[in-house]
């Protein structure tokens, strides 16, 4: 059975602090139509302008994700879009009247609360996923990242995380199912080191940081002079570390809570692939900057795949259903003229059929000697033969029938084709055959590359009657 796309019951509203900002926000999450994926939109800017939840849109990485289309920018948006992919929420609207989202704890807990607070619906149309099918790496050799999604009918995660720290050590998460989300990796806060924070606060970030929405780990020596002037900066009586190494005691969620929360950060800067994935993956010192750089060669790959749709697929390993000689015994050409070698692929509407191009074929001793092409002329005759051969393959005597081009139409050759190729054709009927009048849509493949494609018009009828 196939899964359903779901949204949210009813909106909810949430409010708190930018991280980096530190200026007040209210994200209102919004039920939205199927196919819809996740949506920002600046409802405090003129026109209320939209932002997509698109890897293609994001702009900034330097402690977090930033997303902007046209001017208008949404910071910060990985724990809540993590939240949604947790959950399995395929559609929402996001509006916000501010430009970061609320940090609130520095997990994804609150939104992922609210969000079953909201209540999950269930719509109309069918999950699509995009299905990992061969690995897809990437590596920063200079960061030591490395990256690979596997192939597997599921979404699994590991992530592994190693900073040189005494404090923190060698660490790995792992998400064996998305329903375990909520419970092992949605409360895990975000993280920093000490020597980060001074950086973070001389540029003029984290103004929203707070103790209580982040994990500070210190990772050397702290003079009580630095710990009363970090006390003062976060308006607390007083700050500590702790043996371990964590400022002001926070006790952790988790002994590897760091590591789930990189884990965290990932399902969220995966989101940004635009659709729900079925993969395996493993990431080693994943951050913000590999997990884009990873998501757009998904993407990548997924955008080749939709324009590939309904590309047929030649495995030379599978007996044909037609050979050579069976398309023989259907269709009156013969040798040399014959441009059908076998049928691959044949249903009601649609006939997939193989022609492999050779040197020794006649034509080329004088068409082009010295640049030998496959004239468009026959790539258009091939496409013929194999259209008739799915309408005669309708008929219960196809040795008393004969096909006829009546017209052509849209013809378009888009790339040469030379020997050594194998020519993939593909025709789909248009109309039901009427008065044995077909009409046809004719496409030409070398490989996943279309070369040529035309609309056909021909008429079957028998023999001994034309």
């Amino acid at each position: 059975m196939n899964l359903k796309q779901t949204t949210i019951k009813k909106p909810i509203t949430i409010s708190g602090v930018g991280l980096h900002t530190g200026v007040q926000v209210n994200m209102t999450i919004l039920p939205a139509a199927e196919g819809h994926w996740y949506k920002f939109q600046r409802v405090d800017l003129p026109g209320q302008p939209i932002i997509e939840a698109d890897v293609d849109n994001v702009t900034d990485l330097s402690r977090g994700t930033t997303l902007e289309k046209n001017g208008a920018k949404v910071h910060t948006v990985e724990h809540v879009l993590s939240a949604l992919v947790g959950l399995e929420i395929d559609n929402v609207l996001i509006q916000m009247d501010a430009a970061e989202t609320p940090i609130m704890d520095g997990s994804a807990l609150p939104f992922v609360e609210a969000l079953i607070a909201a209540g999950i619906e269930e719509q109309q149309a069918d999950r699509e996923y995009f299905t990992i099918t061969q690995n897809i790496m990437y590596a920063d050799v200079e960061r030591g990242v490395e990256m690979i999604a596997m192939p597997l009918d599921d979404y699994r995660m590991t992530v592994m995380v190693d900073y040189n720290s005494p404090v923190l050590g060698s660490q790995h998460a792992t998400l064996t199912r998305l329903k375990d989300f909520k419970k092992e990796i949605a409360p895990c806060r975000t993280f920093c080191f000490l020597h980060e924070l001074e950086m973070l606060l001389q540029n003029d970030l984290i103004k929203g940081g707070d103790l209580n929405n982040a994990i500070v780990i210190v990772d050397r020596v702290v003079e009580e002079s630095e710990l009363e002037k970090l006390a003062k900066l976060f308006n607390k009586p007083k700050v500590e570390v702790r043996q371990e190494g964590i400022l002001n005691n926070v006790e952790l969620r988790f002994q590897n809570e760091p590591a789930r929360h990189k884990l965290l950060d990932l399902v969220g800067d995966l989101a940004l692939i635009g659709m729900p994935i079925k993969a395996q993956v493993m990431a080693a010192r994943p951050g913000h900057a590999a997990n884009v750089a990873f998501a757009k060669k998904i993407k990548a790959l997924i955008k080749k795949s939709k324009k590939n749709n309904g590309v047929p697929v030649y495995d030379p390993n599978v007996k044909p259903i037609y050979d050579t000689v069976a398309v023989m015994k259907m269709l009156p050409h013969k040798h040399p003229f014959l441009m059908v070698d076998k049928i691959i692929d044949i249903g009601p509407n649609h006939v997939v059929g193989i022609k492999n191009i050779t040197h020794d074929e006649y034509f080329f001793a004088g068409h082009f000697p010295t640049e030998p092409i496959f004239p468009g002329v026959l790539q258009l005759e091939a496409m013929a033969q194999v259209g008739g051969v799915l309408v005669l393959s309708q008929v219960p005597d196809p040795e008393n029938y004969t096909t006829y081009f009546l017209k052509i139409d849209g013809a378009r050759f888009k790339d040469k084709v030379v020997p050594g190729d194998t020519l993939i054709l593909k025709l789909e009927l248009t109309q039901p055959v009427r008065r044995g009048i077909c009409l046809m849509k004719g496409t030409a493949y070398v490989g996943d590359k279309i070369v040529s494609e035309a609309e056909m018009m021909a008429q079957v009828a028998k023999t001994k009657n034309i």
